[in-house]
Protein backbone atom coordinates (compact mmCIF):
# COMPACT_ATOMS: atom_id res chain seq x y z
CA UNK A 1 0.00 0.00 0.00
CA UNK A 2 2.92 2.36 -0.62
CA UNK A 3 2.54 5.91 -2.98
CA UNK A 4 -0.37 7.95 -2.99
CA UNK A 5 -2.33 6.82 -5.94
CA UNK A 6 -3.61 4.00 -4.32
CA UNK A 7 -5.14 5.57 -1.42
CA UNK A 8 -6.58 8.84 -3.70
CA UNK A 9 -9.83 7.00 -3.95
CA UNK A 10 -10.61 5.43 -0.89
CA UNK A 11 -9.40 8.99 0.22
CA UNK A 12 -11.44 10.80 -1.84
CA UNK A 13 -14.64 8.93 -0.89
CA UNK A 14 -13.49 8.97 2.80
CA UNK A 15 -13.65 12.73 2.69
CA UNK A 16 -17.05 12.80 0.99
CA UNK A 17 -18.49 10.63 3.31
CA UNK A 18 -17.02 13.42 6.30
CA UNK A 19 -20.09 15.17 6.32
CA UNK A 20 -23.37 14.88 7.82
CA UNK A 21 -25.70 16.62 5.13
CA UNK A 22 -23.76 14.43 2.00
CA UNK A 23 -24.17 11.26 4.30
CA UNK A 24 -27.89 12.20 4.78
CA UNK A 25 -27.86 12.89 0.77
CA UNK A 26 -26.37 9.14 0.48
CA UNK A 27 -29.02 7.31 2.59
CA UNK A 28 -31.84 9.30 0.45
CA UNK A 29 -30.35 7.76 -2.61
CA UNK A 30 -29.55 4.07 -1.26
CA UNK A 31 -33.25 2.62 -1.87
CA UNK A 32 -31.61 2.25 -5.43
CA UNK A 33 -33.67 4.71 -7.72
CA UNK A 34 -31.91 7.08 -9.08
CA UNK A 35 -33.40 10.78 -7.65
CA UNK A 36 -33.91 14.88 -8.84
CA UNK A 37 -32.75 17.34 -6.64
CA UNK A 38 -36.55 18.68 -5.96
CA UNK A 39 -36.88 14.62 -4.74
CA UNK A 40 -33.91 14.90 -2.71
CA UNK A 41 -34.57 18.37 -1.02
CA UNK A 42 -38.59 17.31 -0.10
CA UNK A 43 -39.55 17.36 3.73
CA UNK A 44 -35.78 18.98 4.56
CA UNK A 45 -34.67 22.40 5.33
CA UNK A 46 -31.91 22.32 2.36
CA UNK A 47 -31.92 24.40 -0.26
CA UNK A 48 -31.76 22.95 -3.99
CA UNK A 49 -28.20 24.91 -4.21
CA UNK A 50 -26.96 23.11 -0.95
CA UNK A 51 -28.07 19.96 -2.17
CA UNK A 52 -26.23 20.04 -5.83
CA UNK A 53 -22.93 21.45 -3.95
CA UNK A 54 -23.02 18.27 -1.86
CA UNK A 55 -24.61 15.79 -4.90
CA UNK A 56 -21.02 17.41 -6.76
CA UNK A 57 -18.80 17.03 -4.28
CA UNK A 58 -20.12 12.66 -3.89
CA UNK A 59 -20.42 12.99 -7.74
CA UNK A 60 -16.19 13.85 -7.57
CA UNK A 61 -15.78 11.24 -5.41
CA UNK A 62 -17.29 8.43 -7.43
CA UNK A 63 -20.08 7.65 -5.31
CA UNK A 64 -23.13 9.45 -7.19
CA UNK A 65 -23.61 9.39 -11.00
CA UNK A 66 -25.95 11.90 -12.55
CA UNK A 67 -27.85 11.24 -15.55
CA UNK A 68 -30.07 13.85 -17.79
CA UNK A 69 -33.62 13.31 -17.99
CA UNK A 70 -35.40 16.06 -20.22
CA UNK A 71 -34.93 19.40 -18.26
CA UNK A 72 -33.35 17.87 -14.63
CA UNK A 73 -30.52 16.07 -13.22
CA UNK A 74 -31.60 12.62 -11.69
CA UNK A 75 -28.79 10.79 -9.17
CA UNK A 76 -28.27 7.73 -8.14
CA UNK A 77 -25.70 5.82 -5.47
CA UNK A 78 -22.34 4.41 -7.29
CA UNK A 79 -21.76 1.15 -4.87
CA UNK A 80 -18.38 0.16 -6.04
CA UNK A 81 -16.13 2.92 -5.04
CA UNK A 82 -17.77 2.25 -1.22
CA UNK A 83 -17.42 -1.21 -1.41
CA UNK A 84 -13.34 -0.30 -3.00
CA UNK A 85 -13.32 1.47 0.66
CA UNK A 86 -14.83 -0.76 2.59
CA UNK A 87 -11.93 -2.91 1.30
CA UNK A 88 -9.32 -0.75 2.07
CA UNK A 89 -10.65 -0.85 5.73
CA UNK A 90 -10.95 -4.62 5.69
CA UNK A 91 -7.32 -4.35 4.81
CA UNK A 92 -6.05 -1.98 7.33
CA UNK A 93 -8.16 -3.80 9.65
CA UNK A 94 -6.33 -7.48 9.07
CA UNK A 95 -2.88 -5.38 9.08
CA UNK A 96 -3.52 -4.20 12.85
CA UNK A 97 -4.53 -7.60 13.57
CA UNK A 98 -1.25 -9.13 12.60
CA UNK A 99 0.62 -6.48 14.13
CA UNK A 100 -1.41 -6.83 17.37
CA UNK A 101 -1.34 -10.76 17.29
CA UNK A 102 2.52 -10.37 16.71
CA UNK A 103 2.95 -8.21 19.91
CA UNK A 104 0.97 -10.75 21.57
CA UNK A 105 3.05 -13.35 20.43
CA UNK A 106 6.65 -11.74 21.63
CA UNK A 107 5.12 -10.47 25.14
CA UNK A 108 3.78 -14.01 25.78
CA UNK A 109 7.31 -15.48 24.89
CA UNK A 110 8.97 -12.88 27.25
CA UNK A 111 10.20 -10.59 24.29
CA UNK A 112 13.52 -10.74 22.34
CA UNK A 113 15.64 -11.48 25.26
Amino acid sequence: MSGGSALSRPAAVFAALGDETRLTVLARLSHGEPQSITRLTRGTTLSRQAVTKHLRVLEGAGVVRSTRLGRESRFALELQPLADARDYLDRVSQQWDDALARLKSFIEDGGAG
